[in-house]
């Protein structure tokens, strides 16, 4: 056999294989996404760990399907960047709170549900209480797709060193608009951002002056830190952070967190 032909077939033979192997992995990592993803209390000892949606304060009064423990899940890399924010954090006497992280679409699906139901209003009062039930499709705050869902997106917040106490709150308890000036909302243990986490409404848009100068100069302070670490905020939501070179910027994932 010619030589070159000899080591062609060889070099063909290895490609190959080579591919194979990659397609086997990559089946690997879609039957078993988890694999991709970690907790972020194992990434990040000491961050503070408060899943809304797998308890009853959210805006649908209710654990949402998909959420079956209060674990923030997110992939490696996104993790690890956060665990920098985190330190960079902690030099300022301040560390995190993230009240989401991945979102299977399952749960998005569920917010869809939920928004069709025009008279379920149990939590507007808090959540949205200047915004029409009908018009939260209409102004964006519920979508049929979520960047939670590609594993590389959180809401968090920041809380100042030593953590103060946050009072539990109560199925059923007494609600405060999400927009009212801070010690008259929900007594949430995060430094001010000028509105309660999850507020469908203008004021929670990052750059919006009606928060105040200390409000403000929080959320600033909280991109920066954020930016600076590989994140990118949405400006429509003061809480809602992306990485920008997360890995699966085109894959919607649906397995249930526990």
């Amino acid at each position: 056999m010619n030589p070159r032909l000899g080591f062609l077939a060889l070099a063909l033979t290895l490609l190959t294989r080579a591919a194979a192997v990659k397609a086997a992995v990559e089946a690997g990592a879609a039957q078993n996404p988890r694999a991709d993803f970690v907790s972020i209390e194992d990434a990040v000892p000491g961050i503070i760990v408060e899943m809304r949606y797998a308890g009853f304060h959210n805006f649908t009064g209710r654990p949402v399907t998909g959420y079956d423990a209060p674990k923030c899940l997110l992939t490696r890399q996104a993790a690890r960047a956060l665990a920098s924010v985190e330190a960079d954090a902690k030099k300022r006497s301040l560390t995190l709170k993230v009240y989401d992280c991945y979102r299977p679409q399952k749960a998005v699906d569920d917010f869809i549900a939920w928004a069709k139901r025009l008279k379920d209003r149990t939590m507007k009062a808090e959540f949205y209480p200047h915004v029409a039930k009908k018009d939260l499709f209409r102004d964006g705050y519920i979508a049929a797709r979520s960047a939670h869902s590609r594993g590389s997106t959180m809401d968090l917040t920041l809380v100042p060193l030593p953590i103060p106490k946050e009072a539990a709150y109560r199925e059923g308890e007494k609600l405060h608009p999400c927009t009212a000036p801070v010690g008259r909302r929900f007594a949430d243990n995060s430094i001010d951002m000028g509105t309660g986490f999850d507020c469908f409404d203008p004021l929670a848009h990052t750059d919006n002056p009606a928060v105040g100068p200390r409000a403000l100069a929080n959320r600033r302070l909280l991109r920066s830190l954020m930016a600076r670490h590989g994140f990118k905020n949405l400006p429509e939501e003061w809480w809602h952070y992306t990485l920008v070179r997360e890995p699966f910027p085109r894959r919607y994932f649906d397995f249930d967190v526990r």
